[in-house]
């Protein structure tokens, strides 16, 4: 069945527009409608010399067949100001926003059956007297989902994090059993429900060295991690941990591993990316709506010069695919 999908292309300065102008290039299985400024679009497809024909398409008469090769269906958003690669303009931080909030609530009243977003530069948008910290906090907010969570999944590895955009210093105080439980429920929930995993298997990280090694190099593990974790094997769920993160990602631990839920950003993610960059994807669980991302930033350098690879858009793509076709 042909479903339709909302495709962002965030930061207007960044690689996110030429991204969306590339995949176009090729055809697509479903509906994929680019939130964005038609004129951003035909300027940058010019620069790029592309063939690519953005065509504006309006909520009253959404297409039912996907875009042919060259294509690219576009609900228009106008900029505050026009773009140009590799310049930020604080004024464009509304626009960005905007076409955020249009895509999830297309999700929330069943327009798009999920969105696919290219990167925003968080710096510019707070520059702008916005306070944001991020994707996922952004549309935690705007759904009204109390708890979400961040994973980056690329092939053979997904990588869940308890605290996402924290300082370190402010990381242990956040792991909390509450925290904790229900950063769990969602991980195994989503696992089951919208990847199919009858009877998900987690790794879960330790917080401190040696996680915590008896005590002696913190007592998170023993206070917070462990009991929390029990209770939740009690009800049933296959979770193995608390493990010291520096020997948890060998391959024999995760190869019969469904995620691993790290304990905050750079503990997780950091092997994540080094497996997989370019070719990974982030999913934010938990909310009620499908949203993925992909898994790097805007690029300000290589925007309109072609100089740029589609992969992690295109994981994005197949991700969302698979989370609404259950």
């Amino acid at each position: 069945m042909v479903r339709r999908f909302a495709l962002t292309p965030g930061e207007p300065a960044g690689i996110g527009p030429d991204l969306c102008l590339l995949l176009a290039g090729s055809a697509h299985p479903h509906v994929l409608i680019a939130i964005a400024s038609h004129a951003l679009l035909s300027d940058r497809a010019a620069a790029l010399g592309l063939a690519t024909r953005p065509q504006c398409v309006t909520p009253d008469a959404w297409p039912s067949e996907p875009a042919p090769a060259g294509t690219l269906y576009v609900w228009d958003t106008p900029l505050a100001q026009p773009a140009e690669p590799g310049h930020l303009q604080a004024a464009n931080a509304p626009y960005v926003l905007e076409t955020l909030t249009r895509a999830a609530q297309g999700c929330l009243d069943g327009s798009f059956a999920g969105m696919i977003t290219a990167p925003v530069h968080k710096g510019v948008i707070n520059d702008a007297g916005i306070a944001f910290s991020g994707h996922t906090e952004f549309l935690a907010q705007l759904t009204g989902t109390p708890q979400v969570v961040m994973m980056l999944a690329t092939h053979g590895l997904r990588v869940a994090l308890v605290t996402t955009h924290l300082p370190l210093k402010d990381v242990a105080a956040s792991i909390t059993p509450q925290r904790l439980e229900e950063v769990t429920r969602i991980l195994h929930a989503d696992l089951r429900d919208k990847f199919g995993i009858g009877s998900p298997r987690i790794l879960v990280c330790g917080l401190n060295p040696h996680a915590g090694e008896g005590g002696h190099l913190g007592r998170e593990e023993i206070e917070i991690i462990e009991p929390t974790l029990q209770r939740l094997r009690d009800e049933g769920m296959d979770l193995v941990g608390p493990l010291p993160a520096d020997t948890l990602f060998s391959p024999k631990n995760l190869e019969r591993c469904d995620a691993v839920l790290a304990m905050y950003h750079d503990q997780g993610l950091p092997v994540l990316k080094y497996k997989g960059f370019g070719a990974a994807v982030n999913v934010t669980l938990g909310l009620p709506i499908v949203r993925t991302s992909v898994d790097h930033g805007t690029a300000l350098d290589l925007a309109g010069t072609g100089r740029i690879d589609t992969g992690s858009l295109q994981v994005a793509l197949e991700t969302a695919y698979q989370m609404t076709g259950r």
